[in-house]
């Protein structure tokens, strides 16, 4: 338990409401940013559609200019090879100087329609490395924001961990003592109840000892003398604890007695 709490206490200082607010104030920073060079992205961005365009449309007229000059150069070619060694005529000295006029009119429009071509290309090239450049900037300030919500949610994550290690912790230390302290107190025993005898029971009659038919008074018998005379016998020993073999003849003698008195009763029915 002392472990569980030792770790509860280093989760709370790492997750403390102080270290907390400071990844907040970096997220909220960062998110500022974000949301500044989103936006900044987004307006570079807009222009993009209507450059390409204008780069298309320059290329177009740049690849008319230069077809255009490569035609009229072609023509040229044409009339020079069928002119060969010849002298050429008026006609074909006038329509050569008109080709070369045309085709050196026809490269300055090349020219200049290239020229226009790369003005429009550079143009959208800048604008499209200023929409990277607020692209990179938001996804670098999203990465940073990511990481510091990351950071906080595995700091809160690690201290909800460690309460519950803490709780689990206290929950078995209190049923560990709870047992002990069950196991170290005496046992309390019921006492047991005792059932009373029943009000029919009655109690056994005791046999009354015979008496003799001619007096009525009690006679002993002849072994009713003979256990007198050995517990007379052994009184005048003078031994404070009779043998067993004197107690048997007692006994014997008893049983004699009762033996005795039993057959009397038989008889007097």
């Amino acid at each position: 338990m002392q472990e569980a709490l030792k770790n509860l206490e280093a989760a709370k200082d790492a997750a403390s409401p102080e270290k907390l607010a400071v990844i907040d104030d970096d997220i909220a920073a960062f998110q500022e940013i974000y949301d500044m060079v989103v936006t900044e992205a987004a307006k570079w961005r807009k222009p993009l559609p209507a450059m390409q365009a204008n780069v298309d449309a320059a290329q177009a007229k740049y690849d008319e200019a230069h077809n255009r000059t490569s035609g009229l150069q072609a023509e040229l070619d044409k009339v020079l090879k069928e002119l060969g060694d010849e002298a050429p005529s008026t006609a074909i000295k006038e329509h050569i100087k008109q080709l070369r006029s045309e085709i050196m009119a026809a490269e300055r429009r090349e020219e200049s329609c290239e020229d226009d071509l790369h003005h429009y290309q550079r143009r959208l090239e800048s604008q499209e490395k200023q929409v990277q450049y607020f692209e990179s900037e938001a996804k670098e300030a999203k990465a940073h924001i990511d990481e510091d919500i990351a950071k906080r949610n595995a700091l809160l994550s690690d201290l909800e961990k460690a309460q519950t290690a803490y709780d689990d912790a206290c929950k078995a230390y209190e049923e560990a003592k709870a047992a002990a302290d069950k196991a170290a107190s005496p046992e309390i025993t019921q006492p047991t109840e005792t059932t009373k005898p029943s009000s029919s029971a009655q109690p056994a009659e005791t046999a009354q000892p015979a008496s003799s038919p001619a007096t009525g008074k009690y006679a002993p018998s002849s072994s009713t003398k003979q256990a007198d005379t050995t517990a007379g016998k052994l009184a005048n020993t003078g031994d404070a604890a009779p043998s067993a073999i004197a107690l048997a003849g007692i006994a014997a003698a008893g049983l004699g007695i009762t033996a005795t008195a039993t057959r009397r009763i038989k008889n007097l029915k």
